[in-house]
């Protein structure tokens, strides 16, 4: 398994249009996609675009920062809220090539996979893994998007 780009960071907030406008008008954001609700994991999410920059390292940015509201309280994210109830950085995500192929290596790995993979806020197929097997962090696997570099 090969382990793709970072996709995006999500960050939880109990209250959408105001990290919406924060990161508008305090970190300058000027592409935020239009919030909608994802039934199947019951949160109001959206996407923060950050720009690509060409630099002495090379290529930068160009990644998300993913804004989820929990839609019930008693959701993986609202769950969440309630033991961080200012919100903040919630989980990572990186791309791989084929989500089957990366979930039987992390589970070869003997990581915890937690649940089946499904259908993310991009559209594609995902997968989270535990954050005791991952140093702490809960981190999602997420197929990348057709077309996508």
């Amino acid at each position: 398994m090969k382990l793709g780009r970072l996709n995006h960071v999500g960050v939880a907030t109990p209250d959408l249009d105001a990290a919406i406008a924060f990161y508008k008008d305090v970190m300058g954001a000027a592409v935020v996609t239009e919030p909608f609700v994802l039934e199947s994991q019951k949160v109001r999410v959206c996407f923060v675009e950050t720009p690509q920059e060409s630099g002495a390292l090379g290529t930068t940015g160009g990644t998300q920062i993913e804004l989820l509201e929990p839609t019930d309280p008693d959701s993986a994210v609202g769950k969440w809220l309630a033991k961080n109830p200012l919100g903040g950085q919630h989980h990572i995500c990186y791309e791989v090539e084929d989500i089957a192929e990366a979930k039987a290596w992390f589970e070869g790995q003997g990581k915890r996979v937690l649940g089946e993979p499904r259908v993310g806020a991009h559209g594609t197929m995902i997968f989270f893994v535990h954050p005791k097997d991952m140093g702490g962090q809960l981190t999602e696997i997420m197929e990348r998007p057709k077309g996508a570099h």
